[in-house]
Parts: structure tokens; C-alpha cells; sequence
């Protein structure tokens, strides 16, 4: 059976789990935590290329920063959407204040900017507030 590497949002440790369809129950070897879990992550200069070359998943990376408005609108948008793709997508956010090294490597010039990763590699970049339905088929053409 094949294997997907899924980096887990809470202790960051590579887990080795069976390629299914879908999911009734997958948690971390290590912490226990569900790996289902599609709550988004925050990611720092420590941890995103560990992130994105560990996961066998599509990573999709949400640029932002506290004072911008049309961030604000996008963040519950970002999270409601991503209940949709346990363990076929991983939502992860990166703050573009704090983590200016990640936001200067990737030329985010404006914010909100979503791109979408696979294999550590980028696929597609969109800026601006997507509504659900516009970020779930930017989404799904591109994973």
C-alpha cells in the first residue's frame, strides 16, 4: 500500500501514513494529536521548508499581516474551507510581518496571497479576499 509523509501541525514530527481516500481516524506517532485536524497552521522561518518538502500533501499558504483588512475578511473564509480537505490539503498561515525573510524568498508583494505548494514547489499564486466557493476551485484545479 502506498505511504504519504504528513507533517503534523502540532508537533511538526513526519508521520508515514497509508494512502486512503478518506479518513475515519489518523493520529500523530508521536504526539497523538489527529492528524485530521484542519485547523491552520502557523508557520515561522523554523519550520516552513520542514513543512513543505516533508509533505506528500498540497500545501496552500495564506500571506498575511494583522493590519490589513482584506486579511482579516480572508482568515474565516481560509478556515471553513479548509473542514473540506482533511489530510488532502494542508492550510497553513504565514504572517508576513514576523516572518519577513519567507515573505521577501516568495515576492509577496500584496496581501492577502494564497499560493499552493506540491513537492515544495510553487504551483499557483492568487491575491486578494476569495469567497468559499472561488477558494475551493482555486483549490481543486490546482492539487
Amino acid at each position: 500500500m502506498d505511504k504519504l509523509n504528513v507533517v503534523c501541525p502540532f508537533c511538526n514530527k513526519i508521520n508515514k501514513i497509508p494512502k486512503k481516500e478518506s479518513y475515519n481516524v489518523a493520529n500523530c506517532g508521536n504526539c497523538k494529536e489527529s492528524l485530521l485536524d484542519t485547523t491552520p497552521i502557523e508557520l515561522s522561518y523554523e519550520n516552513f521548508d520542514h513543512v513543505l518538502v516533508n509533505s506528500d500533501i498540497p500545501v496552500i499558504v495564506d500571506f498575511w499581516a494583522s493590519w490589513c483588512q482584506p486579511c482579516k475578511m480572508m482568515a474565516p473564509i481560509f478556515k471553513d474551507v479548509s473542514k473540506k480537505y482533511p489530510l488532502k490539503v494542508l492550510f497553513v498561515k504565514v504572517n508576513t510581518e514576523k516572518e519577513e525573510l519567507i515573505a521577501s524568498k516568495f515576492m509577496i508583494k500584496s496581501i492577502p496571497t494564497l499560493i499552493i505548494f506540491k513537492q515544495d514547489k510553487e504551483v499557483k499564486r492568487v491575491s486578494g479576499v476569495l469567497d468559499p466557493l472561488k477558494l475551493s476551485n482555486f483549490i481543486n484545479e490546482n492539487i
